[in-house]
């Protein structure tokens, strides 16, 4: 990827779409048809045919050879061996995942994403390999109009408390405390980007046993992961284990809240690293996140020997937010900036649809908590 020529593209014009259309790309696969005509917009301006979204796989490589072309797959919705069988076959193979916008609800909810990321060389979450975006980073040259431009969107986005799938800035106060506030953030277990950049922790009792370790005398606050505790993934831990490393747990009121009562966050990979870097905050990274082992953070799991530029907070906001990602409009249906949607997102007008698939996750989510904490009780009694 020449990063000179797309950071040039983009900032010609904050009103024009971030990302060119990908025509390389035939068929994308493993996606859920929840989500299948926002992922066929931002990747071809399109609603979604027969012959380009598939949820099973084997129909999207199949797809992709009728035609000569390149196939798109979700990661973890499709077979280990994909990657493999595709090669055999001749065929390219592109990386979908959410961005780093995605929406005001949970993807495991079935809240249609509003960006995705596109990924031919491997996925940003995972550091085993490169990434289009760790490459980019790399490569540097960023324009001064789009450094400007980011610095500008991070501003945006933290005047309006946009996260990953939240907006605004509630929170419940933490107690008074004249140590040091460190945030410990979970994840979802299971999460690839745990299996492939967790670098050896164990789970998120282990990251707070690691966190208590590095912050003997600091005030530490843990915040589950929104899915684990919606009943969805995997990564589960009592407050009373939460307790034995942290003095609170806390669930309530939006991350971007939490992380501005903070001095600092700690995070296995966690997405929340970043917001935490745009607020001005420490943070102390136990994985290899993206964001890692540019000079920004602390990273107790050593370096990552790919990455060997020291960059500022506007360049890694340059790839992340603009180079990087594509952006869809949830109201109009059209491709559009992430300037453009934070303002969809922020406006007062705007109310996400809930939709039926999004109502039976909700429900699942419940029943699966009640389940967990009664199997806890009867452990207990």
């Amino acid at each position: 990827m020449d990063n000179r020529a797309t950071a040039s593209e983009v900032s010609a014009s904050p009103q024009d779409c971030d990302r060119p259309n990908n025509a390389v790309i035939a068929a994308a696969g493993g996606i859920a048809r929840w989500k299948a005509r926002e992922i066929s917009v931002m990747l071809w301006d399109t609603p979604p045919t027969s012959r380009s979204v598939f949820a099973n796989s084997r129909r999207a490589l199949d797809a992709a050879e009728q035609v000569r072309g390149a196939v798109a797959i979700w990661p973890s919705r499709v077979p280990t061996d994909f990657e493999a069988r595709a090669a055999r076959r001749g065929i390219a193979v592109w990386r979908l995942e959410d961005g780093f916008i995605r929406s005001v609800g949970l993807g495991s909810d079935c809240t249609p994403p509003s960006s995705i990321v596109l990924d031919q060389r491997g996925i940003y979450y995972d550091a085993s390999r490169p990434s289009d975006l760790e490459v980019m980073i790399e490569a540097g040259g960023f324009l001064p109009a789009t450094l400007a431009r980011a610095e500008a969107l991070m501003a945006r986005m933290i005047n309006n408390g946009i996260g990953k799938y939240e907006i605004g800035r509630t929170s419940v106060p933490l107690p008074r405390d004249t140590r040091r506030r460190v945030l410990v953030v979970g994840q979802v277990e299971d999460d690839l980007s745990v299996l492939t950049s967790g670098c050896g922790v164990a789970g998120n009792l282990d990251l707070l046993r690691r966190a208590r370790a590095a912050e003997p005398d600091a005030m530490l606050v843990y915040r589950p992961h929104p899915d684990v505790d919606q009943g969805h993934r995997k990564g589960r831990i009592s407050d009373a284990e939460a307790l034995h490393y942290a003095d609170s747990v806390v669930r309530d009121g939006t991350m971007a809240g939490l992380i501005e009562q903070v001095d600092a966050v700690h995070v296995l990979t966690s997405l929340a690293g970043f917001e935490a870097l745009m607020r001005g905050k420490a943070v102390v990274t136990h994985g290899h996140p993206f964001y890692a082992g540019w000079g920004l953070t602390a990273d107790l799991a050593g370096p990552v020997p790919r990455r060997t530029r020291k960059i500022t907070l506007a360049e890694l906001g340059a790839a992340t937010l603009i180079l990087y990602p594509r952006y869809m409009d949830p109201l109009t249906g059209e491709r559009c900036t992430a300037e453009k949607l934070i303002d969809r997102l922020a406006s007062a007008d705007y109310r996400p649809v809930v939709t039926m698939p999004m109502r039976f996750r909700r429900l699942q989510g419940r029943i699966n908590r009640r389940i967990a904490r009664l199997s806890i009780r009867l452990w207990l009694a």
